[in-house]
């Protein structure tokens, strides 16, 4: 069975921007991720933002994907090592940074971000819900799926100069499934900063489809790969869903029906008739699927590789989803029971918890315990429990774990009695005490039982949920 081990949540700290700031011992985020860019599509040679984190000064500053850094403290990128530049979005004696950005809607816009501090041996309940995330894997997981997308872009194109676009002529024996094609694909392009423009536009939008049985197709014992479900996230539910789609690496052979979607942008502005970026999608499925439907789910997959293509060919994604009681506590991670600090403002601060409190029980479940025992307990309860989940939603996660279910809908108050028996040492259930699995009251209340030097006393949170769902190409 995969290792679920709660020490090596140390690593969790760097997954934002940021460096350890000497001899503080703190770390400071700004909540986003990026890579230098090796495209001369986009910002070559500049920051390209991969990823902002939900409730981050970065989100909250209105940073997107695919942002360029194009200056920071005023310094333009072009003039900094790229070595250099992660210590520049962290400087020293100061609580924000100054960032220039630009995007397809803008050239250029200052942008303030607050430092996010916090002591190295830190833990917070974001970190704590990806790390328990057994408790409720309907509410909190992370999952990686691959389309079989193509992607192709002009060598010497600048897709910063790009800024309006239209459609090519459709085709009138498939006016209903190209409005449809192109009502995504114009969603999608209006969201990126674009705009559209029947007449003179900078590029015209073509696309291009089939779907067929496949006439090489051998009707025999398919390949393991071929056996294996495919789940991909389908925007349009806000949710993984299976799929009749065979893997990329199955042969042609074992696929009953082919498919392909491709979307074309063409140049009309610069160089008229040079293909700007295209992805093409071509699928081998096990069953039926329509054409239309195929199109509604993946054209905003498809979409996420421009302007900045990071594959040419099967495109990674991750899918996190979050939801998950937060109270503002953060953890000291080698004394769990110890609150490191507290965030202002947060219903924890509110209720009245402090710093260096000690939280004995949270509810009735004991806080004294190591990490070495909560690891125990936590690989002990997984597999105590997996005769209460439903085999019917198995799947695999981003870690490797083949084996992760849903709790059984039928079996609620067994899970919650699982939860309460203190041997399984479930006190971090309460980031998911608002499931019916987890307390079948439905009160969404937590009793801190807590030591403030020779005092004791109970505070009662009435914490927020936290709720999130990001899907970035890896």
């Amino acid at each position: 069975m995969k290792r679920f081990i709660l020490p090596a949540l140390v690593l969790l700290l760097t997954g934002f921007t940021g460096n350890i700031q000497g001899q503080n011992a703190t770390i400071c985020r700004l909540g986003f991720t990026y890579d230098i860019s090796l495209s001369a599509n986009w910002g070559k040679g500049k920051p390209v933002i991969t990823d902002v984190y939900p409730y981050s000064s970065a989100g909250q500053a209105g940073l997107k994907v695919h942002d360029l850094i194009e200056a920071i403290e005023g310094v333009s990128v072009s003039e900094i090592p790229a070595g250099e530049i992660s210590r520049l979005l962290n400087p020293e004696g100061k609580d924000v940074v100054w960032l220039t950005i630009s995007n397809l809607a803008d050239p250029a816009r200052e942008v303030y971000v607050r430092k996010d501090c916090k002591r190295t041996d830190a833990i917070t309940e974001d970190q704590l819900a990806v790390a328990f995330a057994m408790y409720s894997l309907e509410t909190t997981s992370e999952r990686f799926f691959v389309c079989p997308f193509k992607t192709v872009t002009a060598d010497t194109a600048n897709f910063a100069l790009y800024k309006t676009f239209a459609f090519a002529p459709i085709d009138e024996n498939n006016r209903r499934l190209e409005e449809s094609i192109n009502a995504c694909i114009e969603k999608e392009f209006l969201e990126k900063g674009l705009t559209y423009a029947a007449l003179e536009p900078d590029m015209l939008i073509e696309t291009f489809y089939f779907y067929k049985r496949n006439p090489n197709y051998a009707q025999t014992t398919r390949t393991t790969s071929a056996r294996q479900p495919s789940f991909r996230y389908d925007f349009t539910l806000d949710r993984m869903e299976k799929f009749p789609f065979l893997s990329y690496a199955t042969a042609e052979t074992e696929a009953e029906y082919l498919l392909q979607l491709g979307i074309r942008l063409i140049d009309k502005r610069y160089r008229p008739g040079r293909i700007l970026w295209e992805c093409e999608a071509n699928e081998m499925m096990s069953a039926a699927f329509r054409l239309e439907n195929y199109a509604q789910v993946h054209i905003p997959l498809m979409c996420m590789q421009y302007p900045y293509a990071k594959y040419r060919q099967n495109v990674q994604f991750m899918l996190s989803r979050k939801a998950y009681n937060y109270t503002g506590i953060n953890y000291d991670i080698n004394r769990l029971e110890q609150i490191m600090d507290v965030d202002s403002n947060s219903p924890a601060h509110t209720a009245g918890l402090r710093m260096r409190d000690v939280i004995e029980k949270i509810d009735n479940l004991s806080m004294n315990r190591t990490a070495e025992e909560y690891t125990a307990a936590y690989k002990q309860f997984i597999t105590k429990t997996m005769s209460l989940r439903d085999q019917e939603t198995v799947f695999t996660d981003s870690n490797g774990f083949r084996y992760c279910m849903y709790w059984d809908k039928f079996k609620y108050t067994q899970v919650a009695e699982a939860i309460q028996n203190p041997g399984n040492m479930a006190a971090f259930s309460y980031l998911y005490k608002y499931t019916p699995y987890i307390n079948p009251s439905g009160v969404n209340t937590c009793t801190f039982h807590i030591r403030r030097g020779r005092e004791k006393m109970d505070i009662v949170v009435r914490p927020s949920i936290h709720t999130e769902t990001r899907v970035v190409i890896k």
